[in-house]
């Protein structure tokens, strides 16, 4: 017998900026990507093409830009929350709404309140998932990338006949974080970023490191440590190789100097840290 499993459908990166021009010397932006995705019961568009249930992507799309003229924006995971709760109390056959942002950062120009330029830093970012009257948050960041210049070894590693690594007590150990974390309770969001952001950045400084993986248990452990309302934190960091260049052949000496920064292939390091009674994620991810 063949069945229809899982499914869901929705738009897709919507690009939404929003201006607030409520102080005229001090302008705020908004500068969100914002994708939804809803499931239920929609098994008769997939086995008979009856659209009867079905919002279109259109009107997805549409009530983002209408949300976004009628609500404040301030942090994204209250957005995605209205827009998550919305979706399932107003359409009788979604049963599932998940909304996921990314919010891309822009930095007021200090000579004037309505000039910004693009911030070079992370990709924030949040998932909600609202199924019936619970939900799900699931806040990050991505392409946080930071670097250390010293307090980085690589040693004692298993070898077989492929092994040419060399052994080393001191590397360049640099990654671009791609953080997620999930609340157990509605927090001050924009406070709760800054501080999971702060606890990844101070553990990744303070850590001295024999391994990424020892690193990625860190940075996961500090941000639990400081905020007792993540329940666990997944966290990908690619492995970003700084090779010391040979300068022998010119005559030069290259003293952990100057080094060729490798873009690929790279190791990739990913891990779970959790709370041992940690509530279970339900849809969360």
């Amino acid at each position: 017998m063949i069945v229809l499993g899982g499914n869901r459908y929705g738009k897709a990166e919507v690009r939404l900026v929003r201006v607030d021009r409520g102080d005229p010397d001090a302008h705020s932006l908004k500068d969100l990507s914002v994708s939804v995705a809803l499931s239920g019961e929609l098994a008769a568009t997939h086995l008979t093409g009856d659209n009867s249930a079905v919002l279109t992507t259109d009107a997805q799309k549409n009530t983002v830009f209408a949300f976004a003229a009628e609500h404040a924006v301030a942090a994204v995971e209250d957005f995605a929350l209205l827009l998550a709760r919305h979706f399932v109390s107003s359409q009788e056959a979604i049963t599932t709404a998940r909304v996921s942002i990314d919010e891309y950062a822009w930095d007021r120009i200090s000579a004037t309140g309505h000039s910004f330029v693009r911030s070079g830093g992370e990709t924030r970012g949040t998932t909600v998932t609202a199924h019936g009257d619970a939900h799900w948050v699931v806040s990050g960041l991505r392409d946080l990338v930071v670097l250390n210049t010293a307090g980085s070894e690589f040693w004692g590693f298993a070898r077989d006949k492929y092994t040419t690594l060399a052994e080393t007590t001191d590397r360049i150990l640099a990654t671009a974080v791609d953080a997620r974390w999930r609340y157990t309770e509605q927090v001050p969001w924009d406070d709760a970023y800054r501080q999971a952001r702060d606890a990844l950045l101070t553990a990744f400084a303070d850590t001295h490191s024999y391994s990424l993986q020892q690193t990625l248990y860190a940075m996961g452990k500090r941000v639990l440590e400081t905020l007792p309302s993540v329940a666990e934190i997944r966290l990908s960091l690619p492995n970003k190789h700084h090779f010391d260049v040979d300068l022998a052949r010119f005559g030069l000496e290259n003293d952990r100097t100057v080094f060729y920064a490798a873009d690929r292939p790279y190791g990739l390091i990913e891990g779970t840290v959790t709370r041992d009674d940690a509530e279970p994620a339900g849809e969360a991810w």
